[in-house]
């Protein structure tokens, strides 16, 4: 089935044609962006169930105008006074401009923003709608999960299961553009605790999402198993001794690398601002020639996929690393108007209310040539990197710091049942990425469970992940 534009939104494009022509005969530029989303989240416990609204919850516009400088925005959330509406974002342009100059701030120029005409909508597919499940039915069956889990380990004390469902609609409407989309997906997370002897508590997850709808709940079976024997490994685990080890890391750890290093180290916001070493790299080797990597919403089918970011630009699939070389970053309009490229369909806000920046949406590392069995018969002494906490990067210096879940100790081509937990891995992005000497030609694995911030704020839905890749790394 596919899904539908929120009734709400329809019921009020006339009227936002409408505000978009008006202030067309005043600006020179005008654009508006409306969205509509709903959620809900749903946990289970040993404690307890909850149920709750999504953080992702949104609906209102924002109007973005060419003011002869730069640009101006407006966001609201109600139509009930278009000629109010207007003479709002009259007075922001007047004021914003005076106010800056009389301050003495040096403003920052921009060219006036060309357009093609498009019409066009994209609605995404599912099999079960999760709106139509009661939520006792939800509960329930996350409860089957819970004690399923729980009846692996004595030693378990707690095992968690959360669910969200999202339905987004977005218009963006401006001169030349009548543009909608409305997109569905669901993630859950299985989170294993446990405790024995003096090891302490010990716990692991694993995420599961998609564009998909109740229909999810098929895909946690099976990986019940998976996290329960993870934590049952930790019980064992021991502290590594710091040093660089020859690493093969899982497609959530190369994920994470992705995006971590070359995900925010290549978000062109950022070489407006002078805040990025990635841009000092461009068209130059920053891997081995064995990584590829690519981003864009339509790079693959996951949470950060959609016809259109909340500037109006339509989504690509962006080859970031071609064979070593750093091709191309990852960009909002603006930015990409103020450094003269093309415009990559990454600019994103958190909610109709903030800024758009350039962000990532579907990031990870393409698959090689190499066999698994090969890549591990290849380790002299090292580890495989299986699962992340998270992780955080320097994109002016390019350093990377990535907590790992665990690390199964490999000797002489063979596991040798050892387990080191937790591991830090860190060093500088290039250094890291040139060591990779062998890529898996396993399928993709991504995973969009999680969010992503721009710093400290600023949070969106990507996905990220790839095939396993093996480098040497510093561990600690």
């Amino acid at each position: 089935m596919k899904t539908k534009l929120s009734a709400f939104l329809i019921s009020k494009k006339e009227i936002l044609k409408k505000l978009v022509s008006d202030l067309s005969n005043e600006f020179k530029y005008v654009s508006l962006l409306g969205v509509d989303t709903i959620g809900t989240t749903y946990s289970v416990s040993k404690r307890g169930s909850s149920v709750g609204d999504s953080n992702w919850a949104d609906r209102g516009f924002v109007i973005r105008v060419f003011n002869g400088v730069n640009y101006s925005e407006y966001s609201f959330n109600t139509l009930n006074d278009l000629e109010a509406i207007k003479e709002k974002v009259k007075s922001i342009v007047s004021n914003d401009l005076k106010s800056l100059v009389q301050s003495g701030t040096k403003l920052m120029e921009f060219p006036l923003i060309s357009e093609e005409g498009i019409t066009e909508e994209f609605h995404t597919d599912y099999e079960i709608d999760p709106f139509s499940i009661s939520a006792e039915e939800k509960l329930s069956k996350m409860t089957e999960l819970m004690n399923l889990g729980l009846s692996k380990c004595e030693d378990f004390i707690d095992f968690r299961v959360n669910f969200e469902e999202v339905k987004i609609s977005k218009m963006f409407i401006s001169s030349k553009k009548d543009l909608s989309q409305s997109i569905l997906y669901t993630n859950m997370s299985l989170v294993a605790i446990g405790r024995k002897g003096e090891s302490g508590v010990k716990y692991d997850f694993r995420g599961l999402s998609g564009l998909k709808g109740f229909e999810i709940f098929e895909d946690a079976l099976p990986e019940i198993d998976t996290v329960s024997n993870s934590v049952i490994l930790l019980f064992d685990a021991k502290r590594i001794v710091p040093g660089d080890y020859e690493i093969i890391c899982d497609p959530s750890v190369s994920g994470l690398i992705a995006h971590e290093a070359f995900g925010h180290g290549v978000e062109m916001d950022m070489f407006v601002k002078n805040r990025a070493k990635g841009e000092e790299f461009v068209g130059k080797q920053v891997a081995s020639v064995k990584v590829n990597m690519r981003d864009g919403a339509l790079s693959d089918v996951e949470v950060g996929t959609y016809l259109f970011d909340d500037e109006g630009t339509l989504g690509t699939d962006t080859l970031v690393i071609e064979k070593s070389i750093l091709n191309s970053g990852i960009s909002d309009l603006l930015s990409a108007l103020k450094l003269g490229t093309v415009p990559t369909g990454n600019g994103r806000r958190e909610s109709f209310e903030r800024k758009a920046y350039a962000r990532m949406t579907n990031t990870f590392f393409e698959a090689g040539e190499d066999k698994l069995e090969d890549m591990i018969k290849s380790v002299k002494k090292g580890y495989m990197l299986e699962g992340y906490f998270s992780g955080m990067e320097d994109p002016k210096n390019w350093g990377i710091q990535c907590v790992i879940a665990k690390g199964r100790e490999i000797i002489n081509g063979e596991f040798s049942g050892n387990v080191v937990s937790p591991i830090l891995l860190t060093g500088y992005v290039p250094d890291l990425l040139k060591s990779v000497s062998m890529v898996s030609n396993t399928p993709l694995e991504l995973s969009g469970g999680g969010a992503c911030g721009k710093g400290y704020k600023e949070w969106v839905k990507t996905s990220t992940g790839g095939t396993y890749i093996k480098a040497v790394g510093r561990l600690g």
